[in-house]
């Protein structure tokens, strides 16, 4: 079986309400957190996948379309891939935050989803995200949840930023097959 990074995108990859932006809307408003291309490199050497899983509840509420959205995603995994990091396959929720929908985060469809299509062992895999809906999804899912901010009393690990947290990442992973 595989093994996989789960990423949230807003306030993981990309800036989200900075002095820059507020919502990332049209591919020229996404700009990478510092750190980002890198790490992302850094967990592909070691993962079999890295994935984008996102909440857009934009799309829902009108204030954009799943096309641009798409756009966005495309535009994402160009840049990055420019870097050498490499992104499998970016999923979101489109549905507005209170549609009662089971793809949207801390729901983990989106996640066991990604699981059955590339054969991924979530137990050995990881959900990264700056929000605890992130984490729980991931705990839902089976995966480790790892938290980018101050503190969440949930996650396996918390780091201020990605760049930090993929070494603990490839850290804890590689610790965890020596055990198997």
């Amino acid at each position: 079986m595989n093994k996989a990074v789960f990423l949230d995108r807003d306030g993981v990859i990309n800036e989200v309400l900075s002095d820059r932006v507020k919502f990332v809307n049209k591919p020229k408003e996404l700009y990478f957190l510092p750190g980002v291309p890198e790490a992302i490199k850094k967990l592909n050497a070691f993962f079999d996948y890295i994935f984008v899983v996102t909440n857009q509840g934009g799309v829902g509420l009108g204030f954009m379309k799943e096309s641009q959205l798409q756009e966005i995603h495309n535009h994402m995994i160009a840049e990055l891939k420019k870097e050498g990091a490499n992104i499998q396959e970016a999923v979101y929720c489109p549905h507005k935050p209170k549609a009662g929908c089971a793809c949207r985060k801390p729901n983990s469809k989106l996640i066991e989803d990604l699981g059955q299509k590339y054969d991924i062992d979530l137990s050995q895999s990881y959900m990264v995200g700056d929000t605890d809906t992130d984490i729980i999804a991931g705990k839902k899912a089976g995966t480790k949840g790892v938290y980018l901010g101050k503190s969440d009393p949930l996650a396996d690990a918390v780091f201020p930023n990605l760049i930090t947290a993929a070494d603990w990442i490839i850290k804890d992973a590689t610790s965890r097959e020596s055990r198997i």
